[in-house]
């Protein structure tokens, strides 16, 4: 069973600039394929961006290509998001996830196994 333990976040003002770390429990980490998902209030949960295992792929959202960068510590067993040029339509509840599965970098949140508890990020404009 992987944990994965979120912090950061808060109210941020546009322009700004934010980042999220997201520590796995797991000490294989450089074993897991790991994304970021957000859900704003109402909307169903949207993929941000994904990283391969080894950290040499990403695949971006095109929403945040070009502000948002995502990238891994398999020493530390960390990944993280810093988000820059925040924008008030950012604002949601940012998840960290999980998966073994095949190695792919997958975007859909069906395919993850293991989710962090969430962290909220509000832009304000």
């Amino acid at each position: 069973q992987v944990q994965l333990v979120q912090s950061g976040g808060g109210l941020v003002q546009a322009g700004d600039s934010l980042k999220l770390p997201c520590v796995a429990s797991e000490r294989t980490f450089s074993s897991l394929v790991m994304a970021w998902f957000r859900q704003a209030p109402g909307k169903e949960r949207a993929f941000v961006v994904a990283i391969s295992k080894s950290g040499a792929y990403t695949y971006y959202a095109d929403s945040v290509k070009g502000r948002f960068t995502i990238s891994r510590d398999n020493a530390k067993n960390t990944v993280y998001l810093q988000m820059n040029s925040l924008k008030p339509e950012d604002t949601a509840v940012y998840y960290c996830a999980a998966t073994t599965g095949t190695g792919r970098v997958v975007t859909t949140s069906y395919e993850y196994d293991y989710w962090g508890q969430g962290t909220q990020v509000t832009v304000s404009s």
